[in-house]
């Protein structure tokens, strides 16, 4: 299950709980495709609440889908307490046009208002 909400016309955001699978990876891209008829370039922000159950497959999806779209993407938040995630953020950002920035739980503040400020 995820939630997901916009807090300024070119972001939208995703707040991901219970399961990340291929059907949440499909929602989710699918969402993110809609902002995109709208805007040739565009902000994301990922929150990990406690995820419980995670698929390779999805995972894999979510990166390819990324990687793809790289060019749409002007930055990408990412808040996680899980060590791995924020690996695998880092290593995203070597082969991303925008910039992917993690930040943990206690951060969302942070991470909200550097998602929203203007480059």
């Amino acid at each position: 299950m995820y939630n997901s909400f916009s807090f300024a016309k070119n972001t939208v955001g995703f707040i991901i709980d219970d399961k990340f699978n291929d059907e949440t990876i499909t929602k989710l891209h699918e969402e993110i495709q809609e902002k995109l008829k709208e805007y040739s370039q565009i902000n994301l922000y990922l929150e990990d609440a406690n995820i419980k159950t995670f698929t390779l497959s999805a995972i894999v999806d979510d990166i390819l889908f990324k990687f793809k779209n790289s060019e749409h993407f002007e930055k990408v938040a990412l808040v996680t307490d899980r060590k791995w995630i924020q690996a695998c953020a880092s290593i995203e950002n070597f082969f991303f046009e925008g910039t992917v920035r993690t930040f943990a739980s206690e951060e969302r503040m942070d991470a909200i208002n550097w998602i929203t400020r203007h480059s």
